[in-house]
């Protein structure tokens, strides 16, 4: 029924399963190809009910359908930007809670997807770490993003009350929504309003097929910043195959909660700046520093990196002495210290040549994405449970990494080929 149900995304994912059924039946070699018997191909209540093994929890929801009447229209974002929180202080009330209960494991209805009989897990991400294709598993640097998941052009919802035909207009009364995990965002992308889902995802980001790792689907209202504290955590307390060592954002994820959060993971943050303030931060002394993060001297010149001092985890600066801001023979020097200020004063100094080399593999999550969407039609799915929208989130995730499979050893495969039927080469 996998085999099937992966075929099925890889050949005709824009259709649903009641037409990949018929598809079979015209079509012999997928059936073939799936493990059946052409004269007894499983129907479509077939497929719904394996799926529904892959699920623990009792309904398809994630949440209850009779819900509270939501808003016309969340907060919109600036041109080419993502829509602000609802909320001010809201990641940082997250993070904190989390962090103290980081050890508090809850079981998810999607857990058995990712490790169904440790399948995705141990048979997916493992093969394609043995292969080398995920990077370094000693010290793995991983990226994060959002992208929207339009579900349906609208919100189809019922009332539990009789108001309208009592004409009243103005009712506040619970209502059944025929999606109740999906609700409306701003796509800033197309700039435009939608219905769905947040799918926030986690890929490897020195991978050269950018390989994903671990998907969370959560409300289009809901902000990158607090996907990435609930993604990260889930995804810290599955993730077994190796260590963490980097995490690459960009600047709608610039929070000091993020970098809190980060580094009580032990994972070292690569976060873009988020330019909100243009003033100067003062310190102790006659030294200012920019809004990104690096020190000015009283004459007003950038300093310039001097190195990083392992024995007081801390990184110099230094101004030399053709600038006149001190008599010293050696040029003014300042130490800014990652304790003092994560987000200004990150361990890799924020654009030096090893902050941009890693940086610059940021953009390897957002090719995932349009792997998923663009590719492999993902959008097409118009499900209204999360149960099936998962199911097609990790179909994907499983046909992106045989794909690399099959790219990585190609050669291997030609030579194979060239052994077993020479008089084909």
């Amino acid at each position: 029924m996998l085999r099937s149900y992966l075929i099925f995304l890889m050949t005709n994912p824009e259709k649903g399963i009641t037409e990949w059924i018929n598809v079979m039946k015209r079509t012999p070699i997928y059936a073939i190809l799936s493990g059946f018997n052409l004269h007894d191909i499983p129907g479509v209540g077939t497929f719904y009910d394996f799926i529904k093994r892959l699920w623990i929890a009792s309904s398809i929801h994630l949440k209850p359908k009779k819900q509270k009447k939501r808003k016309a229209k969340p907060k919109k974002g600036k041109t080419g930007e993502k829509a602000p929180t609802t909320s001010p202080g809201k990641v940082k009330r997250l993070v904190k809670w989390t962090m103290r209960h980081a050890s508090h494991k809850i079981e998810l209805p999607a857990d058995r997807l990712f490790q169904f009989f440790q399948f995705f897990h141990s048979q997916i991400l493992s093969v394609s770490a043995n292969l080398g294709l995920l990077g370094d598993l000693s010290a793995l640097s991983t990226a994060g993003d959002g992208t929207p998941i339009v579900t349906a052009a609208y919100t189809r919802n019922k009332s539990t009350c009789t108001c309208h035909a009592q004409g009243l207009t103005d009712c506040n009364h619970p209502r059944i929504y025929s999606q109740p995990d999906c609700n409306s965002g701003w796509d800033s992308s197309r700039e435009m309003y939608y219905n769905g889902h947040h799918l926030y995802m986690i890929s490897a980001a020195d991978s050269k097929y950018d390989l994903p790792l671990y998907p969370k689907l959560q409300p289009a209202s809901r902000h990158d910043a607090v996907s990435l504290v609930i993604s990260m955590i889930e995804f810290n307390q599955r993730f077994k195959l190796g260590i963490v060592d980097k995490m690459l954002l960009d600047a709608a994820h610039d929070a000091e909660a993020i970098y809190l959060l980060l580094d009580h993971q032990n994972i070292e943050p690569f976060i873009d700046l988020n330019n909100r303030s243009k003033k100067n931060t003062a310190t102790k002394s006659d030294i200012q520093i920019s809004p990104k993060g690096v020190p000015i001297c009283p004459n007003g010149n950038l300093m310039k990196p001097n190195g990083f001092d392992q024995s007081q985890n801390r990184q110099k600066w230094r101004c030399s002495k053709s600038c006149g801001c001190s008599k010293a023979k050696y040029g003014r020097t300042f130490h800014t210290h990652s304790a003092d200020n994560l987000r200004l004063f990150p361990k890799t100094v924020r654009g030096s040549d090893k902050w941009n080399l890693i940086y610059k593999r940021r953009t390897s999550i957002e090719r995932s994405n349009k792997r998923e969407k663009v590719d492999y039609k993902l959008e097409s799915g118009r499900h209204r449970s999360s149960m099936m929208w998962y199911m097609r989130v990790y179909g994907i995730m499983i046909c992106q990494h045989m794909d690399a499979w099959y790219l990585d050893q190609k050669e291997v495969w030609k030579d194979l080929k060239q052994l077993i039927l020479p008089s084909a080469a």
